[in-house]
């Protein structure tokens, strides 16, 4: 584990509000949001962990997490949130290795958490019908340094899905329902199929597309989750709470029924 910012380092600054910049040393003086003008390269030497005054602000300075990254993405599309990511990554049950196949890269935050779960040896294959998104998401990617991990196609993936033996396949698309054959042909079996839908009406045709095909472990949630405020003077439920954001079902394929 590095001690002290070197060249080369990417690292995240974290203010007292729990703000982020994630900044790679080797860039040029600029302009960051939230910081004002930077030259990186000062940085060096600083030891992770500790608070260094940049300005008349000051920043803890430490490594990225996959969390950090995910927060600071720039935003195109509406992004998968990271409590939802965690849930597809656990009931897809993906890990280093594994190849997997998505359908809509939006701008990139599920790829990210994707990419980084099936590092160093996997492959995220993401399709898209719109190159702006896809271009657009690539930049986040590089940013959080797991582009050698995501290959990129300008598909449209209810159409036709080249790969097969996929260990999992997921979909943020308006019509998941019509790839459900597809996807049963691009997975390995035993592989999982996952859709991230924002309306029932999306989720019930998808679930009775996988009905008709041969997939079992069929389930769907809705994931919400209540940050707790905790103060010296007593602990509350966020009054900012983000309830709902989509329907993600989960299927396993299977050979017969």
């Amino acid at each position: 584990m590095k001690k002290h910012v070197e060249n080369d380092d990417t690292i995240v600054l974290i203010d007292n509000n729990a703000k982020k910049c994630i900044i790679n040393i080797n860039n040029k003086t600029d302009k960051f949001k939230g910081i004002g003008v930077l030259n990186p390269s000062c940085l060096i030497g600083n030891e992770y962990g500790k608070k260094i005054n940049i300005g008349n602000k000051q920043f803890w300075i430490l490594l990225p997490s996959i969390l950090d990254k995910l927060h600071s993405i720039k935003r195109n599309a509406q992004i998968i949130l990271p409590r939802d990511a965690a849930l597809i990554i656990m009931n897809c049950s993906i890990e280093t290795g594994h190849k997997v196949l998505e359908g809509g890269i939006g701008s990139g935050s599920l790829t990210i958490a994707l990419a980084n779960a099936v590092a160093p040896r996997g492959k995220i294959i993401s399709y898209d019908t719109r190159q702006d998104f896809i271009d657009h998401a690539f930049k986040n990617i590089k940013k959080a340094e797991l582009e050698k991990y995501v290959t990129t196609k300008n598909k449209d993936v209810t159409k036709e899905i080249d790969e097969s033996e996929l260990d999992a396949v997921i979909f943020d698309i308006p019509n998941p329902w019509k790839v459900v054959d597809k996807a049963w042909n691009a997975l390995k079996v035993g592989g999982y199929f996952c859709s991230y839908s924002p309306l029932i009406s999306q989720l019930e045709k998808t679930v009775e597309a996988l009905w008709e095909n041969k997939f079992i472990e069929i389930k769907t949630f809705e994931n919400i989750q209540r940050e707790m405020v905790v103060t010296t003077r007593g602990t509350r439920p966020n009054i900012n709470m983000i309830g709902h954001t989509g329907y993600l079902t989960f299927a396993r394929k299977i050979l017969e029924l």
